[in-house]
């Protein structure tokens, strides 16, 4: 048992190292292509990030972890929630414009607008998973055109709420107020950059992601419809019920995306609140497939590679678009690893059966038992 348990963990390890490995080499023959310093390029990602960088890939691996675990709901469900990105806008801004009027005290107010940005967005959500057991829509035509009516839609609400600032094209809600400004941990020494206030957040939905995923006869009913949705049928799980459900959980923890950097660095949402949250989320969760802690990796991984790249103009002469090669071709090269991975455990699984079965039939009969 412990040989085979090790067996299941080198394999388990295999995909992800395989996948970056494959990364570094598509991305050395592009950079070699393009007469680029491959050497250049990768010492500038590989060195050791500044305290100040670190406070930065932590604090953008918090967002990402958020995004990546609502699409991870929808996965584990066998759903393809793309509406991410629309969810946390129309979640972001609706928080936004609450706090911003500073009806409520400090925390309570943090408090009550975190609850705001859920409901949101598990009603943006809600709306594709209805269509769905309603109309039987598929969630992924859906989702795609609810994140465009979702950006328009919040285009045109900020231009009716917000203000616009002096001498700048950017437009913003009502800044929220001071005492509902969170400050941050200062963790990393050397910078007087602080981590997310709300990276707890981001903490307890992992925890409670995989505490209602494995322990919990709700969670057992997601996984089951996910993998078969006629034997969740036959077990007696309301399927409709159950999709509608996972919707709404996915949508509201997207709703949560935007709250670490409306809290804890923009104070109010505008034309420049950072965009593209929900797509990165989908390429973290495959990265992580769908566990908690592998989403983590994932998201560290990625806010790592987006945050080094920065200097690549200055140290390299090379654009930081070339990150996105990287983030791509892992993302591809995770998905064919895994599958890889995957059939070679099989074969090692069948090979194993066949031996044993082949050492029970060829064992000598012992003395005066029947053959």
């Amino acid at each position: 048992m412990k040989a085979l348990d090790l067996r299941k963990l080198g394999l388990a390890v295999a995909a992800p190292v395989l996948a970056i490995l494959v990364a570094f080499v598509v991305t050395s023959i592009v950079l070699l292509a393009a007469k680029d310093p491959v050497g250049a390029v990768w010492t500038q990602l590989l060195t050791p990030p500044k305290p100040r960088l670190v406070v930065a890939i932590i604090n953008s691996a918090a967002v990402y972890y958020l995004s990546a675990i609502a699409v991870a709901v929808g996965f584990r469900m066998n759903l393809f929630n793309i509406g991410v990105d629309g969810q946390y806008r129309v979640a972001a801004f609706a928080a936004a414009v609450f706090a911003g009027q500073g009806w409520l005290p400090g925390p309570l107010n943090v408090l009550v607008s975190l609850v705001i940005a859920m409901v949101a967005g598990a009603f943006w959500a809600g709306i594709a998973g209805w269509l769905k057991v309603t109309r039987g829509v598929s969630e992924v035509i859906s989702t795609i055109m609810l994140n465009a009516i979702a950006t328009a839609m919040v285009s045109y609400l900020l231009s009716k709420v917000a203000k616009s600032t002096s001498g700048s094209n950017v437009t913003n809600t009502k800044t929220i107020p001071a005492d509902s400004q969170l400050g941050g941990f200062g963790l990393i020494p050397g910078t007087p950059n602080k981590i997310y206030t709300l990276i707890l957040v981001s903490i307890l939905i992992g925890f409670l992601y995989w505490l209602v995923l494995n322990k919990t006869r709700f969670g057992y009913d997601l996984r089951a419809t996910g993998r078969s949705e006629s034997a969740a049928v036959a077990s007696g799980v309301n399927v409709k019920r159950m999709v509608l459900t996972a919707m709404l959980i996915s949508g509201a923890i997207a709703g949560l995306v935007g709250m670490p950097l409306l809290f804890g660095q923009d104070f109010s949402y505008g034309t420049t609140f950072q965009p593209g949250l929900g797509f990165a989320g989908i390429a973290i969760a495959l990265l992580g497939r769908n566990n908690p802690i592998g989403v983590a990796f994932g998201a560290l991984l990625w806010s790592y590679l987006e945050q080094q790249s920065n200097g690549l103009q200055i140290t390299a002469n090379v654009s930081s678009q070339i990150v996105y090669i990287i983030q791509g071709v892992i993302v591809l090269a995770v998905v064919i690893a895994y599958e890889v991975v995957r059939r070679t455990g099989l074969r090692m699984e069948q090979r194993r059966v066949a031996r044993e079965l082949s050492a029970s039939t060829t064992a000598p009969t012992p003395e005066g038992a029947p053959a």
